[in-house]
């Protein structure tokens, strides 16, 4: 196809027009805790959505109004199906359908901690197959500057057809929390970044009718940057406060009352807080993404590498603090001790353990002798995952005076607003703390230590 500058204008301009009266078709690829809210944030701005996963299971479920993430209602994804504005699909056949094809899947780490990012290739891929002139195509997947132009880009060409003329290719990083009722997907501004200006101005009108801002930047290297940059941050302030809580702990000083007392300064400070360690798809992972792209400009990484050293070492001074609780109360260790965590998710309120320390801390425990068990409201059975397989089946123990009181010690992993804090502070025998719930609670006694 040998398009002319005036007929890409011409072409640009009829999408423009297409996007603005709704005449668009949308497809997600991938169907997870980024791709469902972003589908439904398009539903909810009018247009018709095409949802893609490989996970035939998922697939099912969704299109019987099950969303399988505990904070998108069902009655959101059964009003999309009843409207028509939404369908699901393991059929790739279908990439040919929708006129812009939105790519939120994973980009973890392998086993040598170096960037996975088959499901990108394998999207990208699936796409090269049947893309069609004038489709845009958006990355949102979290990676390293240069993943768009230097990975993708040559995988949709193998079409015959060409970035910026024939198709359209940008990057906008997603930008989730989730359990954060403050903030959604439409109030999040979103960051575009593309190498052409058409695929930008594609990019950027069609954002525009999702969210309430979008913030264009000059590159799709640079939108990349920008996602790093911000979970690099939050690591690196997360390993300082968790680097201080120990220090401050063998000054006899609380980290929490320290950090209280600073964020009181109207400048100049933003609190951060300390934990059994890092969880989460994203601030564990993304900062190596930038490690490993920094060695090919024999760039070292150090502050960014000494800040997931610290955080991933929090696991084990969590478990060190507790052995030395049991030890000062009971003269004992951990083998043979019964120990029920509280919280499995990686974070408050929401029911996702991506990378949640806690996984490690029940392995940890488990190779000591612990018997472990777990409560976690949001989490009712522990699914298989590819780090922690045999933990596959184990369900969350019920919280009763009874049952907490039969516990050697309680480690409270996850703060969940929905669990009875002063139940579990009143009828433990000890209890260790990693998140301070109990204190902000106003539960504070001698058996409770914070880690």
């Amino acid at each position: 196809m040998n398009t002319s500058s005036h007929e890409n204008h011409e072409l640009v301009a009829k999408l423009l027009t297409r996007i603005s009266r709704r005449d668009y078709t949308i497809g997600i690829v991938g169907l997870g805790y980024v791709g469902l809210p972003l589908a439904l944030a398009a539903v909810n701005a009018g247009f018709k959505v095409l949802g893609f996963d490989t996970n035939e299971n998922r697939v099912s479920e969704l299109n019987l109004g099950y969303s399988g993430i505990k904070h998108i209602q069902k009655s959101a994804i059964e009003k999309a199906l009843a409207d028509g504005k939404f369908w699901a699909t393991n059929d790739f056949s279908k990439l040919t359908e929708p006129d812009a094809l939105l790519i939120a899947v994973p980009t973890p780490l392998n086993k040598q901690r170096e960037p996975d990012l088959s499901y990108v290739e394998g999207s990208a891929y699936e796409i090269s197959k049947c893309i069609k002139p004038g489709q845009l195509v958006v990355l949102e997947s979290t990676t390293w500057p240069g993943t768009t132009t230097e990975i993708v880009k040559p995988i949709l060409e193998k079409s015959g057809l060409k970035s910026g003329r024939d198709f359209f290719l940008a990057f906008s990083p997603e930008r989730e929390d989730p359990g954060n009722s403050d903030f959604d997907t439409k109030s999040i501004p979103k960051v575009i970044g593309a190498d052409e200006l058409s695929s930008r101005d594609l990019a950027q009108a069609l954002y525009a009718e999702l969210v309430t801002e979008v913030v264009p930047v000059s590159s799709a290297a640079t939108a990349e940057a920008v996602k790093l940059t911000e979970n690099i941050f939050r690591s690196v302030n997360i390993a300082l406060v968790n680097e201080l809580k120990i220090i401050f702990e063998k000054m006899n000083v609380d980290v929490w009352e320290v950090i209280d007392a600073a964020k009181s300064k109207p400048f100049g400070f933003m609190p951060f807080y300390p934990g059994p360690g890092l969880g989460g798809h994203c601030i564990p992972i993304d900062p190596f993404y930038l490690t490993w792209k920094a060695r090919e400009f024999e760039v070292a990484t150090r502050f960014i590498e000494l800040a997931g050293q610290i955080n991933t070492a929090m696991p084990h001074y969590v478990l060190e603090r507790l052995v030395w609780a049991l030890d000062t109360n009971f003269s004992r260790g951990l083998n043979g001790a019964k120990i029920l965590v509280i919280g499995m998710a990686y974070k408050k309120n929401v029911d996702d353990m991506r990378e949640s320390p806690s996984l490690k801390l029940v392995e940890l425990l488990q190779n000591r002798g612990s018997n472990v068990d777990y409560h976690d409201p949001h989490i009712p059975e522990l699914p298989q995952t590819r780090a922690y397989p045999l933990f596959e089946g184990m369900k969350s123990k019920e919280l009763t005076s009874c049952m907490i009181g039969h516990y050697d010690a309680v480690l409270i992993l996850t703060d969940h607003d929905d669990i009875d804090w002063r139940l579990v502070a009143k009828n433990a025998k000890l209890v260790v703390d990693t998140r301070n719930v109990c204190q902000r609670n106003g539960f504070v006694s001698d058996k409770i230590y914070k880690a």
